[in-house]
């Protein structure tokens, strides 16, 4: 089990009115599972991601990632946890501009004392996962949006993370390109990797086994994905 939450919780005190973002949310998701979390505006969907990728401690409730309970570490505990067990990919990609896409695979090895020659080997394996063999030494603004999507997919898997957790991936992408970025999440969850994808578009979620619909902080729908898009 990757992601256990037991009635997770994030209320916040807004003048005399509590807001109850996330209002007791029990999840399980497996090693290997590729989830959707979808909602509207407003439903929540937002802070539990800040959650379960331990940028943010909940109000109430317990959360264990990858056999660890996470909801009462520390914030240089949950920094280590984010580091080792978590890569993240953004919709903004949060690229270095005058870095190739060699070097911004490599900076989370550097940050974390990896020598030289194995972040090379690493970064350099990671990039001709994604497809992007050929294109080490070019920097971002060389690469088009969907090249650099997948600079940020190689970063966020450098550290061998036990959940790829990426939110809204294709927003800055259009349609076309959306979808090949999708189906590199695809084959790196055939190849066993634990994946969740925040999203509001239901043509992205498609392309997960499983989607779980929040709704007022609770969850509304959790269901597989019977017509997957692969």
């Amino acid at each position: 089990m990757v992601i256990k939450t037991e009635d997770l919780s994030k209320h916040y005190i807004l003048g005399v009115e509590t807001v109850k973002a996330l209002d007791g949310v029990d999840l399980e998701i497996a090693t290997g599972e590729f989830v959707a979390v979808m909602g509207p505006s407003g439903s929540g969907k937002s802070t539990f991601m800040n959650l379960i990728g331990c940028l943010d401690t909940p109000t109430a409730g317990n959360y264990w990632l990858n056999g660890g309970q996470v909801s009462n570490l520390s914030e240089d505990e949950l920094a280590r946890v984010r580091n080792q067990e978590i890569g993240f990919v953004f919709q903004t990609f949060n690229l270095l501009p005058r870095a190739t896409a060699l070097h911004n695979v490599e900076l989370p090895l550097i940050y974390a004392g990896v020598g030289v020659k194995e972040r090379r080997e690493r970064a350099e394996e990671k990039l001709s996962l994604v497809g992007l063999g050929d294109r080490m030494g070019h920097r971002p603004p060389e690469l088009s949006g969907g090249q650099r999507q997948r600079v940020a997919v190689a970063r966020a898997l450098i550290n061998e993370p036990a959940l790829l957790l990426a939110d809204e991936p294709t927003g800055n992408l259009d349609s076309t390109t959306g979808k090949d970025i999708m189906k590199v999440f695809v084959d790196l969850n055939a190849q066993g990797q634990t994946i969740v994808i925040v999203t509001h578009e239901n043509d992205i979620a498609e392309y997960a086994e499983r989607q779980v619909h929040l709704l007022d902080g609770l969850i509304d729908k959790d269901f597989r994905n019977e017509d997957r898009e692969i």
